[in-house]
């Protein structure tokens, strides 16, 4: 069994604080895209979670969009379900807010308190695999354990 990192950890310890019975996944290989977690997990890619980070152009402030990995985000039409415009988040910042690098951010585990919403399109699958804190790592979830868990916002992201 491989040894979980500190960032796996992280994750591990927020599914269990929530009662959550997933459970962190160490893949063979790299799945820093929704593709080639769908891939190597087996599963169509609308069933991964993309937890991208965003900035409110007002606020400056980061704002984490967790979309299923067949949609694209229209950053316009889901700013406005938001109520502000959204800016795209450097790396740096989506380590500084995280705590996790780009490719294996989790929707979980964040070093701070982050607004989160949803694609509404992710609650068309029984269960949804989301990054656990590493490019290599992942855990299952039902979409609405994700939600409750999280606190997202269901939204409309295309």
């Amino acid at each position: 069994m491989t040894e979980l990192r500190q960032s796996e950890l992280r994750v591990a310890a927020e599914l269990a604080r929530h009662g959550l019975p997933g459970r962190v996944t160490v893949l063979d290989q790299l799945a820093t895209t929704a593709q080639m977690a769908a891939e190597a997990l087996g599963v169509e890619v609308g069933r991964i979670v993309k937890s991208l980070l965003f900035v409110g152009e007002e606020t400056g402030e980061p704002i984490m969009v967790l979309v299923s990995g067949a949609n694209r985000v229209h950053e316009k039409r889901t700013g406005r379900h938001i109520g502000q415009k959204l800016g795209r988040a450097d790396a740096d910042l989506v380590r500084e807010a995280t705590g996790f690098a780009i490719g294996g951010v989790s929707p979980f585990g964040h070093l701070r308190p982050i607004p989160l919403y949803m694609d509404e399109d992710l609650f068309a699958f029984e269960t949804v695999w989301a990054a656990a804190g590493n490019a290599r790592s992942v855990f299952e979830i039902t979409p609405s354990d994700l939600a409750r868990a999280t606190g997202a916002v269901r939204i409309s992201v295309t």
